[in-house]
C-alpha cells in the first residue's frame, strides 16, 4: 500500500507574523511552521524572537526574524521587506502586535499613553497592512492577512476604552481591506479573542486582580483560552480552506459573545 503524507494547512507558503516573541504571535509562528509554511517573526525584543526562531529551526522548520517596532512606519516596512528579502515571497501575514492599556476609566489615561497606544494599535496595523498588501501584490500575487482584533472591540469596554475602541477600528479596516482587496485575490479577515492566557493578560491580572477568574465566569466554556488555540483560528483563516471567507471578524471567545 502506497503510503501518503498530508500536506500540512499552510505548506508551500511564506507567513509574516508580528508580535511574534510571545503569546498568540509566538504560537501562531511555531503552528504555521508545523503546518508547512516558512515564517517571519517580528517583534521589538530580539532576545525573545531569537528564542522562537531557534525552537522553530530545531523541529525542523523553517524561520528567521526581524526586531521590528509596530509604532514606527520604517521598522514595519523594512520587517516586512526583510520577508521577501529571505523568502522571496510573501503569502500571508498576521497582525498579531500590540500593546495594553493600563485598565481604567478613559478620562484616568494619560494623552501620550493615548497616542502611544493608537500608534501600535491602530497605525500600527494599517502600515502592516499596507506594506504586505505591496508585497503580496509584487510577489505571490495572492494571498490573506489575518489582523487580531479583540471580542472587547465587539461591547463596551470600561476597563480597556481605547483599547477596545482601537480594536473596534482594526474591525472596520479589516472589513474596508477586505472589500478593496478582494477583486485581486486577496483576503482579509480578523480574529477576536475571548480571554486567553497570555503575558498581557497576566499582567491586566498583576494591576488589577480578579480578572482571569472574572473571564472564566463569564465564559460558557468556563475556561480561558491556551494562545494556541487562537493561532489555529487564525491559521484556519489564512489557509486555503477558508478560501471563501473574506471580510469576517471570527470570535474565538468559548462563547462569551454568544
Amino acid at each position: 500500500m502506497e503510503n501518503t503524507v498530508n500536506p500540512g494547512l499552510l505548506t508551500g507558503k511564506v507567513a509574516f507574523i508580528s508580535g511574534a516573541g510571545r503569546g498568540i504571535g509566538a504560537a501562531a509562528a511555531r503552528l504555521f511552521a508545523r503546518e508547512g509554511a516558512r515564517v517571519l517573526l517580528a517583534a521589538r525584543t530580539e532576545e525573545q524572537l531569537k528564542t522562537v526562531t531557534d525552537e522553530i529551526r530545531a523541529a525542523g522548520g523553517s524561520a528567521d526574524y526581524a526586531v521590528c517596532d509596530l509604532a514606527d512606519a520604517a521598522s514595519i516596512r523594512a520587517a516586512v521587506d526583510r520577508t521577501v528579502e529571505v523568502y522571496g515571497r510573501l503569502d500571508l501575514a498576521f497582525n498579531n502586535g500590540a500593546t495594553i492599556q493600563h485598565p481604567g476609566p478613559m478620562d484616568g489615561l494619560p494623552e501620550a499613553d493615548f497616542d502611544h497606544i493608537t500608534s501600535v494599535n491602530l497605525k500600527g496595523v494599517w502600515l502592516a497592512v499596507t506594506a504586505e498588501i505591496r508585497a503580496i501584490r509584487a510577489t505571490a500575487g495572492t494571498g490573506a492577512i489575518v489582523n487580531n482584533s479583540s471580542v472587547g472591540s465587539l461591547r463596551a469596554n470600561p476597563v480597556l476604552p481605547v483599547y477596545g475602541a482601537l480594536k473596534r477600528a482594526v474591525n472596520s479596516l479589516t472589513e474596508s481591506a477586505a472589500v478593496t482587496y478582494g477583486p485581486e485575490g486577496i483576503r482579509v479577515n480578523a480574529i477576536a479573542p475571548g480571554g486567553t492566557l497570555t503575558d498581557m493578560v497576566r499582567e491586566w491580572e498583576a494591576a488589577t486582580p480578579g480578572v482571569i477568574d472574572r473571564m472564566r465566569s463569564t465564559t460558557p466554556l468556563g475556561r480561558t483560552a491556551d494562545p494556541e488555540e487562537i493561532a489555529e483560528a487564525a491559521a484556519w483563516l489564512l489557509s486555503d480552506r477558508a478560501s471563501y471567507v473574506t471580510g469576517t471578524v471570527l470570535r474565538v471567545d468559548g462563547g462569551a459573545r454568544a
